[in-house]
């Protein structure tokens, strides 16, 4: 399994894989307080062309809360990229035929699935963790970040959905054997539960509700509406490597 990790983390680095996603995160994470320091000037700069067409502008007020909710409008555009950049991770050995001679010669397909798994996760969770790092940080330079509430529990429930989001990636991969597959089941999961999550009821339980954290920044929620939300992304991310490691064991390579 260790060796399998070196051989993902050695084919991301030939790939530009994990330059590229790094490069993405980075910059969500400085666009955020930068659009949100830029938006008064902004405002200013078009006050007058605005004026001519009976639009009256006003002075315009940022803060941390600003930065944070342009963090939760970026994050799901670069949770998809991530999604659309690591979609082929599995299906690209099946059609090159690499696990074959790794398996034949003792490999256990279980360590082939749990490397993979564990490389997925700790990307979204390091890619993540820079967005959030540099956001927090000029955030605190610029403002105060004491003005959102519950902000780490927010934060945690947004980086759980990318957790359950590369699980679907895991199942479908192990099930699939192109890309388009793969992405086409992970995204129709994903758009599935948004549109289930539009009915009351369901949207208290479905994963959905975790990409919503303005609603605990701004104290509208509190985390103790989230938790019922946490325990189903639990089981179905528990659910989804459970049905992955027997659906590999049968898949033909």
């Amino acid at each position: 399994m260790n060796a399998f990790l070196k051989k993902e983390w050695m084919e991301w680095n030939r790939t530009g894989r994990s330059w590229i996603l790094m490069l993405v995160f980075v910059l969500f994470g400085i666009m955020n307080p930068a659009l949100a320091k830029l938006t008064p000037w902004l405002m200013e700069a078009l006050s007058d062309s605005l004026a001519d067409t009976g639009l009256v502008t006003t002075a315009v007020q940022v803060d941390a809360m600003t930065s944070w909710t342009q963090f939760y409008k970026n994050i799901p555009i670069g949770l998809i990229i991530f999604i659309l950049i690591v979609g082929g991770n599995f299906t690209a050995e099946y059609e090159k035929g690499t696990l074959i001679p790794v398996v034949t010669k003792g490999l256990s397909r279980q360590s082939v699935l749990a490397a993979k798994a564990v490389f997925l996760y700790g990307s979204w969770t390091v890619l993540y963790a820079v967005c959030f790092g540099i956001t927090y940080g000029y955030n605190a330079y610029f403002w105060d970040n004491g003005i959102a509430g519950n902000l780490f529990f927010a934060v945690a429930c947004t980086w759980l959905f990318g957790v359950w989001a590369a699980a679907l990636l895991i199942f479908f991969s192990a099930v699939s054997k192109s890309s388009s597959q793969v992405l086409l089941g992970t995204g129709g999961t994903a758009l599935g539960v948004y549109l289930l999550s539009m009915f009351p009821k369901l949207d208290a339980f479905l994963p959905a509700r975790l990409l919503r954290g303005m609603e605990l920044l701004q104290r509208v929620k509190s985390p103790e509406d989230y938790y019922a939300n946490i325990a189903v992304v639990g089981l179905m991310v528990l659910l989804c490597m459970v049905l992955s490691v027997g659906c590999f064991d049968r898949k033909q390579l």
